[in-house]
């Protein structure tokens, strides 16, 4: 069984990560930052008596259903209002997410234009993934991004493991593909 001090220290470790995976599904900061929220609550309210092992697993598969049920949400919500922006504050424009900020860990006295070519380069990788199907970035996320294994993410995603195998091939394609038309080599 978990303790609270490991539940917490798990949540600690999966917080940005998961903001990150959400951001990149949702695509709107106070969306992924609810999906994230609402993931903690659940694991903390129905599962935090389990072993701690057990708690990245859960995780990622309560992570995927919130991003799931955002999207059935919206997509009612859509069908209800024809017009969302009668809805939304003048000022709700989903600001972007700041690369270099993510990428500061590395302490290197790089110069300016190090800087801006490389927070370019995260940019397009970024957006690439963003145009990936939703389960080719969901498994490619998953198994590069959460670093987790074939099987973890089959039981997380609710799928085969062949499935997964083919979803990340494919996105990796994709992604090799689309970044080396864009001149970037990695």
């Amino acid at each position: 069984m978990a303790t609270e001090r490991e539940l917490s220290d798990f949540l600690k470790s999966v917080e940005k990560r998961a903001f990150k995976r959400s951001l990149y599904h949702v695509r709107n900061e106070e969306s992924a930052l609810d999906i994230v929220q609402d993931s903690m609550l659940k694991l903390a309210e129905h599962y935090g008596d389990k072993p701690a092992n057990e708690l990245p697993m859960l995780f990622q598969r309560i992570l995927s259903n919130c991003t799931l049920d955002w999207f059935r949400r919206q997509k009612t919500r859509n069908a209800l209002f024809s017009s969302m922006s009668d809805f939304e504050g003048p000022d709700d424009e989903g600001g972007d997410f700041d690369l270099l900020e993510t990428y500061a860990g590395s302490e290197t006295a790089d110069s300016a234009e190090d800087l801006a070519r490389r927070a370019q380069v995260f940019r397009d990788i970024e957006t690439e993934i963003q145009e990936l199907p939703p389960r080719q970035r969901e498994a490619f996320l998953m198994r590069y991004w959460e670093e987790m294994d074939v099987a973890e993410t089959a039981a997380a995603m609710g799928c085969s493991e062949g499935s997964v195998k083919t979803h990340c091939f494919r996105a990796v394609q994709t992604l090799g593909k689309a970044l080396k038309a864009k001149g970037i080599e990695l």
